[in-house]
């Protein structure tokens, strides 16, 4: 039966955890709202997560779910996720740690808001398979430049979540450089700005955000790039956050617009993501329609 929503039914908590559980929660998570069960007393006499949600529970889920997936209908969002390569030789290059992890979790939420979203997503060992989503596979800052600036000029909401290497080498070698006792001197040359490029030719009715990774000077380093980069607003991310950053399944940001910061805690990534785009539907899209 095709359904938009899946209510676990109750299970005993061992029932729940067990691996094959959470394997096919994943896979309906593809395709569907799950409404999880709740914690607290189960038949058996454990306590843990299995209880089903009260009815009452089970109805707002409901509501807020067909209300949410259509607050971005007929919006298109371009989103850039996961790191580039920037090649030295024919096997090394320049990067950096990102996992493209936080760039899926905002893919999904825009997703979940009923908008068609097409990602942009450097090298990543994420499962992209998901219903709605059109994805650009890249290596480069400059097949990753090329690719966004192409579609750009179709989106309404362009969110810059790529870890993009600021530099690359000056001369990629055609072979791999032999190991020998002198010292290996780079030179390096700066890639292009891609979301500078961007606010370039961004027109009124585009709404552009930018992601800044800071570890010093946070707020002032994010501040100047909002102002500089002609952003929307600027999403910060703090590498002295424990449990925020690269590699991890959550995070702790600031949303930062001309006039407010507003703190969102540490939490999943995928929770994150879905509030960064409830404030952007507060903060912009809905005024917006207010206006109109």
């Amino acid at each position: 039966i095709k359904s938009d929503v899946f209510v676990f039914p109750s299970m005993d908590r061992d029932m729940y955890n067990h691996e094959t559980t959470k394997t096919n929660i994943l896979k309906i998570l593809k395709n569907q709202f799950v409404i999880e069960p709740n914690s607290g007393e189960l038949a058996s006499g454990l306590i843990g997560q299995g209880r089903l949600p009260e009815p009452e529970e089970i109805l707002g889920y409901v509501k807020c779910y067909f209300e949410n997936q259509n607050k971005l209908k007929g919006k298109r969002v371009l989103i850039t996720a996961g790191p580039t390569y920037e090649f030295l030789d024919t096997v090394r290059y320049i990067s950096n740690m990102s996992s493209g992890k936080m760039g899926l979790s905002l893919v999904k939420a825009a997703i979940s808001m009923g908008a068609e979203v097409d990602l942009v997503i450097g090298p990543n060992n994420l499962n992209l398979d998901i219903k709605g989503l059109n994805v650009t596979e890249v290596v480069s800052a400059d097949e990753m430049y090329n690719k966004v600036l192409n579609l750009f000029p179709k989106s309404d909401l362009s969110i810059m979540a790529a870890a993009v290497s600021d530099y690359k080498n000056k001369k990629t070698l055609g072979s791999k450089i032999k190991k020998d006792n002198s010292v290996l001197n780079l030179q390096l040359i700066k890639n292009k700005d891609i979301i500078l490029e961007m606010s370039k030719i961004k027109n009124e009715k585009q709404i552009l955000v930018g992601f800044a990774l800071e570890d010093n000077d946070e707020i002032l380093n994010a501040k100047k790039k909002l102002i500089n980069k002609k952003l929307d607003m600027i999403v910060l991310n703090s590498l002295n956050d424990e449990g925020a950053g690269f590699m991890s399944d959550t995070n702790k940001v600031k949303l930062i617009i001309q006039d407010s910061i507003v703190n969102v805690g540490l939490d999943t990534k995928d929770n994150v993501a879905k509030y960064i785009f409830d404030f952007i539907y507060q903060e912009f899209i809905n005024k917006d329609q207010i206006k109109v």
